[in-house]
Formats: C-alpha cells, structure tokens, sequence
C-alpha cells in the first residue's frame, strides 16, 4: 500500500455531494459502499474512493490513525 496514497485520503476533500467538503478517510462507510454499488468516479477521486472502500470493509480505519498524528 502507498503511504502517499493514504496521506492523500486525509487531505482530499469530497468535491460534491450530500458530504462535499468532508475528507475522503472521513466519509462513513455507507457512502463508500454506495459507490462500489454504483460505480466509483473516474480518475484520481474515484481511485481514492475505491482505496478507502477497501480500508473501511476490511476494518482497517486504524492504518491512517498513525498519519493523521503527524504534523
């Protein structure tokens, strides 16, 4: 997994929607599943979705726990 990717889920933000302006890493699991029903978007937001989905189902939110500590 890319350290760099998951640093970007704490910084992008929800550019539309019920949560616009919400972090991806911040988004509640079924919003993320939603989107693996219903298609992901193209390019870089939808891979950042898709990723996140991955974290949430596999219970694994803890991993960015460490990235969000540093300044």
């Amino acid at each position: 997994m890319n350290s760099e990717k998951l640093a970007l889920l704490l910084t992008r933000e929800m550019p539309y929607g019920k949560y616009k302006g919400r972090k991806i890493a911040d988004l509640p699991g079924h919003y993320l599943g939603w989107f693996a029903r219903e298609g992901f978007p193209s390019g870089e937001l939808g891979a950042l979705i898709a990723l996140m989905y991955e974290i949430d189902h596999n219970n694994l939110r803890s991993l960015l726990d460490p990235l969000r500590r540093q300044p």
